[in-house]
């Protein structure tokens, strides 16, 4: 064997993609393979390569679906014997109730490098983020967790749970939800006090967020009538009665919102709207995938004066891409004028060392054709450097006055989704960026869910949605992304 790849246990944290650590985070953007467990952030599989292989590999209490331990182990070995880098990403941390020492041991076994990277396990991080610190002066000066799953007990309880209850401190079980009132009822017949403060949390990456604090004596009561569902940390000690929770909310907290468009566009999305508080999955995304030119693009700089318009950030990427490519020098492009249907797009054409020469008071299609009109001779070409999903409209009105060549450079098709599906049921909002976009959605979903709220970019975008769904979606006053986020604030706000 040439090359053995390497295998990283990486503890993806328990909570928003952001509570991963630093190496973690790194490892991820640079792995081959991807292996996820179930309980991540699925936000975090937008940091991997786009060569890499993404696998879910789940297990589950009672799946009959869900990979065995052997497969699991078989895999992670096997890809690494290719020679490729591993990552097995599991949510909270790989040694607390993940089983990460069986696959390390299996690692070890066959001769594969292999490291560990911890996380936020979920027994401290669910209390944490429900205001319940694990140890607290005066109050409680240790911590234990316990799995609620024992397979060799008559209950599936441990068997020493009678010493836990009569030890001082806190005590927090996993994998407990179906067995709480076996678990109160156990500690109590021990000695527990039945007034002792008891919590049961379901909280991170659960699709059903719940707190309810109550004692042992009737936490089972209250989950029961908050029908609490797994998974779910239960904190039983002096700390379930505190609620230190940070008074400051986001204003956008508990609000879920479904993201289309190309991966540069969600991502700015993402940035947008987290910081306010929102929760965001991919519903829709797309990946660029470059179309064959009927031209030279060098030919484009043969001294002429034309105008080159723009109505994306990506397509000035892929342009300048492709000049590259053809070893074309960009001083060359001097006769040339540059016309943008945005900031975004114009903003891109500068990181490219370009000035606009026009760009619309209003970031529309409509708006765009009217400025060429009024703005360029009629004797001078307009050159359309787009997508092949770009709007009709624009070429239709430019050319019914002008000589214009439309160019697409590049298409953009839907990438495979690994978020929408456990999602879109709950989503709040659904954001548009593109008639295209639109058109890819209900393609691949059938149909936006009766519960969300659509947000589209522009009236292009909405008109594209409107021959689909008979809803009335918000428009952004800007065609950008703080546009929509300012939509959806107002909108949520009242």
């Amino acid at each position: 064997m040439d090359h053995m790849g390497k295998v990283y246990l990486v503890g993806a944290g328990c909570g928003t993609a952001d509570l991963i650590t630093l190496r973690g985070l790194r490892l991820l953007q640079s792995c081959d393979v991807v292996i996820y467990d179930d309980l991540i952030d699925k936000a975090l599989l937008r940091e991997v390569p786009s060569h890499a292989q993404v696998i879910y590999m789940g297990k589950r209490q009672g799946d009959k679906h869900s990979a065995s331990q052997e497969d699991i182990c078989a895999k992670l070995i096997q890809y690494a014997q290719e020679g490729k880098a591993v990552v097995r990403l599991k949510g909270g941390d790989p040694f607390v109730f993940g089983r990460g020492g069986e696959e390390l041991m299996a690692l070890e076994g066959a001769g594969v490098p292999c490291q560990v990277v911890p996380g936020i396990t979920s027994a401290l991080a669910i209390p944490a983020m429900a205001g319940i610190p694990a140890t607290h002066r005066g109050l409680s000066r240790s911590v234990h967790i316990v799995t609620a799953h024992t397979a060799d007990t008559g209950d599936g309880l441990p068997e020493y749970l009678d010493d836990l209850a009569r030890l001082p401190g806190t005590l927090v079980f996993l994998m407990g939800l179906s067995r709480l009132e076996q678990i109160a009822q156990r500690l109590m017949n021990a000695g527990k006090p039945e007034g002792t403060p008891a919590a049961v949390l379901s909280g991170g990456n659960s699709p059903h967020p719940a707190a309810v604090r109550g004692t042992l004596a009737d936490i089972g009561e209250k989950a029961r009538e908050a029908n609490v569902q797994p998974p779910a940390v239960i904190v039983v000690g002096e700390v379930a009665g505190l609620n230190l929770s940070s008074p400051m909310a986001a204003p956008l907290e508990g609000v879920t919102v479904g993201l289309s468009g190309s991966e540069p566009m969600t991502k700015k999305l993402s940035a947008a709207l987290e910081p306010l508080g929102a929760r965001t999955f991919i519903a829709q995304q797309s990946v660029i995938q470059e179309l064959p030119l009927p031209i030279k693009l060098d030919s484009l700089c043969d001294g002429n004066p034309r105008w080159l318009v723009f109505t994306s950030a990506n397509g000035v990427k892929e342009f300048f891409r492709r000049l590259k490519g053809e070893r074309v020098d960009l001083r060359r492009l001097w006769p040339c004028r540059f016309a943008v249907i945005g900031a975004a797009t114009g903003k891109a054409l500068f990181a490219q060392g370009f000035r606009a020469d026009l760009c619309p008071e209003t970031y529309t299609t409509a708006a765009l054709a009217q400025a060429l009109l009024d703005t360029v001779p009629p004797q001078e070409d307009i050159v359309l450097l787009r997508s092949r999903l770009g709007s009709e409209e624009l070429f239709q009105t430019l050319s019914a006055a002008r000589t214009v060549r439309d160019i697409h450079l590049y298409d953009a098709v839907p990438a495979p989704l690994t978020e929408a599906e456990e999602w879109l049921e709950r989503a709040d909002y659904l954001v548009f960026t593109s008639a295209g976009g639109v058109k890819m959605f209900l393609e691949q979903q059938g149909s936006v869910p009766p519960r969300a709220k659509c947000v589209c970019i522009g009236e292009v975008t909405a008109a594209a949605l409107a021959r689909n769904w008979d809803g009335t979606p918000i428009l952004a006053q800007s065609t950008s992304v703080e546009g929509i986020a300012v939509a959806i604030l107002s909108h949520h706000t009242g």
